[in-house]
């Protein structure tokens, strides 16, 4: 992954662990006038040391963070840059706002700057395929190279979809996650125009947002980028490959029933369903990583899904929502959260809601993890919670193979 703490995916986790926040008030350089919100940024990430000169002039932010997540998971899968590729090795990639920053430059270049021409690269920077068509080419990757973009599931369903082609026998390895790169004066402006934006100050912004909490107020926007290398188990196995666990169901559905309010009963059919496909009972699971965005009618109702998915078992599942530290990444947040959930899995750890001391009356009913991670847990699965605009869920369930 590439994370607003820095580091590797090990190090970003004993940090979420920790309860640690990379909130920050930020102010985008561009702006005409202040955007006084809290916000997460890539700030160690460095496009030329992690890409090449080469690469970064001939990408969007968007783009090199996604495609850094990418090399860094196939390294750590054990395959090698130059010939591991292969014509059934496949990318599958999410975003929602793609090259948001070459869109806002070409903008600002007409009007502001009175430029009446693009740069020739523009369309090539900006459109939403560029990440994975990248990946694809860098790596050697010769199945199906293909983007989803469903506003904030798209890089859970990019997860799910590799999975199914996995299945049919289309790939037998996919490299699947999500980039993100939405700190633009545009977005953060519109965002904030929906009410749904965590108001902030110098001295709070760390702890901006609060779900599950009494008088939460919101989410914050985050960049970044998470791949995981799927891979077929066979497959796997016979190439001698590090297995952190398996994912054993993938859930998806439309609440059809407003654009922006989601529904319990539709979070409810994607949950089973995941479920259902995994062969896990509500009691096999130990950990629930909630797509939680600390807005007020958003989080109850998710909470309520799982109740009427868990049943007796919800009093003790763990929930957590880790958009508290790194901050909502819209698209590529189900990829960052499904890599978190990995690795609690794994480790046998689960993280915290950070920020979270007193959990409102209408989010009660489920074993809410706070302050620091819990640690020394056993449990056979986990499951990762993926709610978009639109009313499209992904809900993605993974099995411990220990």
């Amino acid at each position: 992954m590439v994370n607003p703490f820095g580091g590797n995916a090990e190090d970003f986790f004993s940090r979420i662990m920790r309860g640690e926040s990379a909130v920050a008030l930020y102010r985008h350089p561009a702006s005409p006038i202040p955007i006084a919100q809290p916000a997460v940024a890539c700030l160690s990430f460095n496009p030329e040391q992690a890409l090449g000169r080469a690469m970064s002039s001939m990408t969007d932010r968007y783009s090199q963070l996604g495609i850094a997540a990418a090399f860094s998971a196939w390294e750590d899968a054990g395959l090698p840059r130059v010939g591991g590729g292969a014509d059934d090795y496949g990318v599958s990639w999410g975003t929602g706002a793609g090259g948001a920053q070459t869109a806002e430059k070409c903008y600002t270049d007409f009007y502001e700057r009175g430029r009446d021409r693009m740069s020739p690269l523009s369309v090539v920077l900006a459109m939403n395929n560029a990440a994975a068509s990248n990946i694809a080419i860098s790596l050697g990757l010769g199945s199906a190279c293909l983007t989803y973009s469903v506003a904030c599931a798209s890089s859970a369903i990019s997860i799910g979809e590799a999975f199914r082609r996995i299945q049919t026998g289309e790939s037998s390895l996919v490299v699947a996650g999500g980039s993100e790169a939405p700190l633009t004066f545009s977005i953060m402006r519109t965002w904030e125009g929906m009410r749904v934006i965590a108001p902030g100050d110098e001295e709070t912004a760390y702890r901006a947002c609060r779900p599950f909490q009494s008088g939460r107020a919101g989410f914050v926007l985050g960049e970044g980028g998470a791949a995981l290398v799927l891979e077929e188990w066979e497959h796997a196995v016979t190439r001698g490959a590090r297995i952190y666990c398996e994912l054993a169901g993938y859930g998806q559905s439309c609440d059809h029933t407003h654009l922006v309010r989601p529904d319990a009963k539709g979070q409810m059919r994607a949950l089973n369903a995941a479920l259902r496909e995994a062969e896990l009972s509500p009691a096999d699971v130990g950990y629930v990583n909630a797509h939680g965005t600390a807005t007020p009618e958003g989080d109850p109702i998710e909470i309520n899904a799982l109740k009427m998915t868990f049943g007796n078992h919800a009093a003790n599942l763990a929930v957590s929502s880790t958009k508290s530290m790194h901050g909502h990444l819209l698209g590529a947040a189900g990829a960052m959260e499904a890599l978190i959930t990995v690795l609690a899995l794994f480790r046998q750890e689960i993280p915290p809601t950070a920020h979270l001391d007193e959990v409102s009356a209408d989010c009660m009913g489920v074993r809410h993890v706070m302050g620091e991670g819990a640690r020394g847990e056993s449990f056979k699965a986990a499951v990762s919670n993926s709610f978009a605009f639109g009313g499209s869920n992904s809900v993605l369930a993974f099995r411990s193979v220990s």
